[in-house]
């Protein structure tokens, strides 16, 4: 009999970290790869966060602290969003997690019953479906195609709702798309949910203030204040404040659900780091003016990495209003053969034969719900996206 419990069966390790892997295997063997699979921002941390980080440390603050975080910084979260997205929380209504995946992981763990459904729109971040299954849930997968914009319908939304139905989980700017509701998008959704009181949302704001073209970043609640006592609103310092390994999201929400959120975490991680929680805090009560600059290479390099592929056979790319990634389909080279004899019949066959017999690493849309497409994330030097977009030029090229 097996040691290993029978939910695991249908958790899947993560392909974004999987492909990560892959691509520092080959590059140990010195194979000159270009990963273009994480979702991580090559730029570094601000000094006024990292100096912060330091000073806690030297302060002695590296002790435990409340399992919910800090005082100081669950006041700089209630700011936040009074600040940016004219949302009114207390104190006490702020979830501190170790990381945006945590607190997603913290809310799916406190809500769902066995037989719950989670609507979650496709392409979705890989996590998402994983999540519902740990607890018991049934991810419910919403088809948002290219012709949509990859983004949710309020008729498709309308369809997948039952009696079951307990979250729909809204991401904007999407991973992997890109894709970014606008107010008139979330209001469509948020009309349909209106006529379902028993439907929280989840909203993942995790990339807010990675937008271009003067694209205006809103969220669900902001727009549509009856949804209010119904949403968890999500975020966090990953993708912004190039922060991904000091692990911090946040989240607010009914008193209710962040009460539970944080029984969840007591029993868990205890909390996210305190050096961690201080550093946090530099970020979101400090100066914002280097996003202007970064966000400008983050255009220019999607500009670039849009243009070449669709300059590369069989490939069409839209052209993302935020985050850092594209998600382009590949259906015109479905059926054909890779030089190195691979039948690309699927997205997987075609990320492995690319990695193989061009070494650029990137992630298959099957990882994502949706297919045939792959993502490539687009925050790595301007240098190597052009010669990523090169070699897959190439590499379609070849396809007969």
């Amino acid at each position: 009999m097996s040691i290993i419990a029978d939910r695991m069966s249908a958790i899947k390790p993560s392909p974004t970290m999987a492909v990560t892997a892959k691509a520092g295997e080959l590059k140990a063997q010195g194979v000159d790869v270009i990963g273009l699979g994480a979702g991580e921002p090559d730029f570094d941390t601000p000094d006024h966060i990292k100096e912060a980080g330091k000073a806690a440390i030297d302060a002695g603050k590296t002790k435990y602290t409340p399992t919910n975080g800090i005082p100081e910084l669950r006041q700089a979260v209630v700011d936040k969003f009074k600040r940016e997205n004219d949302l009114t929380y207390d104190i006490s209504q702020v979830h501190i997690g170790v990381g945006g995946k945590q607190v997603l992981f913290n809310a799916i763990m406190a809500t769902l019953n066995d037989g719950d459904e989670v609507i979650i729109p496709a392409p979705y971040w890989v996590s998402y479906p994983d999540m519902v299954l740990i607890a018991g849930g049934t991810p419910v997968f919403v088809e948002c195609t290219e012709d949509a914009q990859f983004k949710l319908s309020p008729e498709k939304l309308e369809a997948a709702i039952t009696d079951k139905t307990k979250w729909l989980i809204l991401n904007s700017p999407s991973n992997p798309t890109g894709a970014a509701y606008t107010a008139a998008d979330l209001q469509a959704v948020a009309d349909v949910l209106l006529r379902h009181p028993q439907v929280w949302v989840m909203t993942d704001d995790m990339y807010e203030h990675l937008v271009y073209d003067d694209f205006e970043f809103k969220t669900i609640a902001q727009v549509e204040p009856k949804l209010f006592d119904r949403t968890l609103t999500i975020n966090g310092v990953s993708k912004a404040f190039a922060m991904t390994g000091w692990r911090m999201g946040y989240a607010c929400g009914p008193l209710d659900l962040i009460k539970a959120m944080n029984n969840i975490q007591s029993q868990s991680a205890s909390h996210t780091s305190s050096m961690t929680q201080y550093a946090s805090l530099a970020a979101l009560t400090g100066p914002l003016d280097f996003l202007p600059e970064r966000n400008a290479v983050y255009k220019e390099r999607r500009d670039i990495v849009v243009d070449m592929l669709n300059q590369a056979e069989g490939i069409n790319c839209l052209t993302p209003e935020g985050a850092f990634y594209v998600y382009p389909s590949i259906a015109g080279c479905i059926g054909k053969t890779s030089k190195g004899g691979r039948k690309i019949a699927t997205d997987s066959d075609f990320v492995t034969a690319l990695l193989e017999e061009e070494a650029v690493a990137s992630v298959q849309g099957e990882a994502f719900g949706l297919s045939p497409h792959f993502r490539i994330s687009y925050a790595t030097s301007t240098n190597a996206l052009k010669e990523a977009c090169t070699r897959i030029q190439r590499f379609c090229a070849s396809l007969s």
